[in-house]
Formats: structure tokens, sequence, C-alpha cells
């Protein structure tokens, strides 16, 4: 990766992290804990900069100008939110799972 791709990435996330801050504190929260889920499972897509992210964020954006609570936004359940939003992702743990099942066939095979 170029210095040039890092330096805009790293102008682009801070950008993000503006916007974040200018969220309603219940929705920084719950943005918060959705961004620290998604770290950690893993979808693949989180390393190709902000775009889920920013697409979640538009998300709260609006919900905020309609005048709803975050979990009117989200429903009450906000890690079924996320796996709604990743279910046709790869995540870390599918690459994962696909890396030990071609191993053990490859061992199989000998």
């Amino acid at each position: 990766m170029s210095i040039k791709k890092i330096i805009e990435g790293k102008k682009e996330w801070r950008a993000h992290v503006a916007r974040v801050k200018e969220l309603p504190q219940d929705y920084q929260i719950v943005y918060k804990e959705i961004q620290k889920y998604l770290f950690k499972v893993g979808p693949v897509e989180l390393n190709e900069g902000v775009g889920l992210l920013s697409e979640i964020l538009s998300f709260f954006e609006e919900g905020v100008a309609a005048g709803k609570g975050v979990l009117e936004v989200t429903g009450t359940d906000v890690a079924a939110f996320c796996d709604a939003l990743i279910e046709d992702s790869k995540t870390y743990a599918d690459l994962y799972q696909e890396s030990v099942n071609q191993n053990v066939n490859e061992d199989q095979k000998k």
C-alpha cells in the first residue's frame, strides 16, 4: 500500500469519526457497539475502507433527521441488526473455516 493511499485512508477515517461525533449520544453509543461487534466478527470488507461503517452512519443520520430513537432504527437486538447487515459478507471466520476444511481434505488425500 502506498503512502498516498495510507494518508487518504486516514483522512477518510478522520472525516468519518467527525460525523460519528455529530450524532446524538445514544446513537454514538450504539454505533460504537456496532463497530466493535463488526471488528470482532470480522467481515473482510471492513479492510476496504469505511464503506459498511459509512453506510451505517448514513442510516443513523437519516434516523436522527426523522426524529427516531436509535433503537427504533436498529431494533432492540443490535447484534441481530449487525448479523443481518453482514449475512452475505465473507468473514474472517469463513476464511479460516475454509482453510481448515481445505487442510483436512488435503490430509485425507495423502
